[in-house]
């Protein structure tokens, strides 16, 4: 019989969507409050990748990543996308959204997004939250699944995310594995 172990610590990684010209900073001091202080941020990439978000958020939607120094657990996950969607509550006009918060976790040989959408691919969690595996990272690179949002695939945040794991790596390294506990 095998024993349980307690869990690597993993990587938050918010992917933040925003209108164009709008500020996420208060957003993003929010999140700092929770979650600790950011190790890696993004340029502002522009978002055209669906048309979902338009109607809350205009036509030209900006998306950016962060990510955060102090590890989480993985088990995690739900409670912090809770956390975030009371933050985009918060931050919401006439119940349109001002900003989108996409939670993920990385790990050395994954990538985890928090979504409150079932599907066959998810595993539920608690409280309406479903864990996604959205990449798996094999042979030096994140590899695309069948069911890996179209900007997630793009050459251009898996590269992002590749940084944001060779951050995690040193953490690993320097022994920061219990780090914000």
């Amino acid at each position: 019989m095998g024993q349980a172990e307690k869990f690597t610590q993993y990587k938050l990684v918010l992917g933040l969507l925003y209108a164009e010209g709008s500020d996420p900073g208060s957003p993003a001091g929010r999140l700092s409050e929770l979650f600790g202080p950011v190790d890696f941020e993004s340029r502002d990439l522009p978002f055209d990748f669906t048309a979902y978000y338009r109607g809350e958020m205009g036509d030209r939607i900006i998306r950016r990543f962060i990510s955060f120094r102090n590890l989480v657990p993985p088990d995690s996950l739900a409670d912090i996308k809770i956390a975030t969607n009371e933050i985009e509550t918060l931050f919401s006009v006439r119940g349109n959204r001002r900003i989108n918060l996409d939670p993920g976790i990385l790990s050395l040989s994954r990538f985890l997004l928090a979504t409150t959408k079932d599907n066959s691919h998810r595993i539920p969690l608690k409280n309406g939250i479903y864990a996604e595996l959205t990449l798996q990272f094999s042979r030096k690179d994140f590899q695309v699944l069948p069911w890996t949002y179209p900007d997630y695939a793009t050459r251009e945040y898996r590269d992002i995310l590749i940084k944001i794991r060779e951050i995690y790596q040193a953490d690993l390294k320097r022994g920061e594995n219990n780090a914000g506990n």
